[in-house]
């Protein structure tokens, strides 16, 4: 990905009028006429259900934004993919085959799904990568700072390794799933961040994203390097870093390395707390998912002013060059601001945290009910 150099001061700034209905603003006669009023039909696509994210925060939060927007008259038809490419492309004719207005899509396999999306601009319908970056005419792309989030993850771990860090440190690198161009631009930004500075004695692309998948592949490097030589591992996910802890602890291993991971899920919080986990990327999909909404109701009623301001960064796809995007940015998530993000922000009550089994580490923290 190609990123233009804008300060995050301004895309706050961008984001912040956004928010604050620059959509039902006027812009004398330079706004486009609406090709639609409020009765728009945004088609949603996600990928999968094992990441609890795509169910609990982007889908309600879209819809709700949407109607928002539309004073009630707009509507989401939603799909979830399930991991299943074939399954995906399926979904995303019938949206086609069913004329909605705009297609969000998080794509399962960014290559496979080119040719739906080519599909969809001749039928007519505008599609907006959402979260991973599509093949394709697609018309924008709203996502986190992908490198960034890798960059977040591997300077995160140096810190943990703190003054051992150096070349005798035995990295084990799981990425994500090689169908997924998001999992690429984690691994380079954590590379631009441990190369040179640590051993990367093993690497893998999981694949699916699949914990059980994860937790085989570090058994495998558990099993060739030796537990007590594994100094710190990358995981791009929580849900893969379940699985590696899972290994771990098969191995008979109690005094765990330092191990990132990526979403700020309620089991990783909770794993962060107890120690298990050392860190996640905190990556507010309220901010995400509304944007994607603005952009895509925007997109509709040919509002192109506002349009081009919700989309001020550029990237690149392996088809397509200077494809409008907003970049929203992350923070890491440790032991030391569970209560100034996660909880500040009402993605989880203290309480959701701080079960019975957690209660003695989350009043060490200061976590209270």
């Amino acid at each position: 990905m190609r990123r233009t150099a804008i300060s995050v001061a301004a895309s706050t700034m961008i984001l912040s009028l956004a928010g604050c209905s620059m959509l039902n603003a006027t812009d004398g006669g330079n706004t486009a006429s609406p090709t639609k009023t409020d009765d728009v039909t945004v088609g949603l696509l996600l990928p999968e259900k094992v990441n609890s994210r795509y169910e609990k925060f982007d889908h309600p939060i879209i819809a709700a934004k949407v109607a928002s927007l539309t004073h009630g008259k707009g509507r989401v038809e939603y799909a979830n993919a399930e991991q299943d490419a074939a399954r995906q492309t399926g979904q995303m004719q019938k949206m086609i085959d069913d004329k909605v207005d705009v297609i969000l899509l998080d794509a399962v396999d960014s290559h496979a799904i080119a040719g739906e999306v080519k599909k969809a601009k001749d039928a007519g319908i505008p599609v907006i990568a959402y979260d991973r970056l599509a093949e394709g005419p697609i018309e924008a792309y709203v996502s986190f700072d992908n490198e960034l989030v890798g960059e977040v993850q591997g300077r995160t771990l140096l810190d943990a390794l703190g003054s051992r860090a150096g070349s005798a440190d035995q990295i084990v690198m799981m990425n994500g799933s090689p169908t997924d161009p998001n999992a690429g631009q984690f691994k380079q930004g954590a590379l631009s961040e441990l190369s040179n500075k640590v051993t990367i004695a093993k690497s893998y692309d999981t694949k699916d994203w699949d914990p059980k998948n994860a937790q085989a592949n570090m058994a495998e490097a558990i099993a060739a390097l030796g537990a007590k030589k594994i100094t710190g591992v990358y995981s791009a996910n929580d849900a893969m870093a379940g699985g590696i802890i899972k290994a771990f602890k098969a191995a008979g291993v109690t005094d765990l390395p330092p191990i990132t991971g990526q979403d700020a899920e309620l089991d990783a919080v909770q794993r962060i707390v107890a120690g298990d986990q050392y860190m996640s990327v905190y990556k507010p999909y309220p901010t995400e998912a509304e944007a994607a909404a603005e952009m895509a109701v925007a997109k509709v009623q040919g509002r192109d002013i506002q349009f081009d301001a919700l989309a001020t960064d550029t990237v690149d796809s392996p088809t397509d060059k200077e494809i409008p995007a907003q970049l929203v940015s992350v923070v890491a998530l440790t032991k030391s601001n569970i209560k100034s993000t996660v909880v500040k922000d009402g993605i989880y009550k203290t309480s959701e945290i701080c079960t019975a089994k957690y209660a003695s580490a989350c009043a060490a923290l200061g976590l209270t009910k």
